[in-house]
């Protein structure tokens, strides 16, 4: 079991950014798994911004990580800008640390699975992702 600061677990909020839906999961370093919260369904950055500062309120996360999407060979695109301009804001807005994840094929995975919310589902991969490799 992977602990932060003086061996304490560490608690989690996860994010499948998109300009329209933002997708919201939960996890820690005791169990390495993650649960899909939420879909924040919104293009205007004020209201996902409010509907985020109210999970972080609820969820106490020491740190936020957010889903950075690459073509298939690793390289960047404009929605690889688009997130990590948001893990910036997130990061300047909330002063928590924030930490990308390579989040390729993970919505493919949550919809293989049979997710009834796509975007929350791909933020739990997203974030199980990052415990593994924590």
């Amino acid at each position: 079991m992977s602990a932060g600061p003086a061996g304490r677990a560490q608690s989690f909020l996860a994010f499948d950014f998109g300009a329209k839906r933002t997708g919201v999961a939960s996890g820690n370093t005791v169990t390495r798994s993650a649960t899909p919260l939420k879909t924040i369904a919104t293009e205007k950055a004020d209201e996902r911004f409010a509907a985020i500062e109210k999970f972080i309120r609820d969820y106490q996360p020491d740190a936020l990580v957010v889903g950075v999407p690459r073509h298939p060979d690793g390289a960047p695109h404009d929605n690889t800008r688009r997130a990590q301009r948001f893990a910036r804001q997130l990061h300047g807005r909330f002063r928590l640390p924030v930490h990308e994840v390579d989040e390729r094929y993970t919505s493919t995975e949550a919809e293989a699975g049979g997710a009834r919310d796509l975007d929350a589902a791909s933020a739990a991969l997203i974030l199980e992702q990052f415990l593994r490799q924590a």
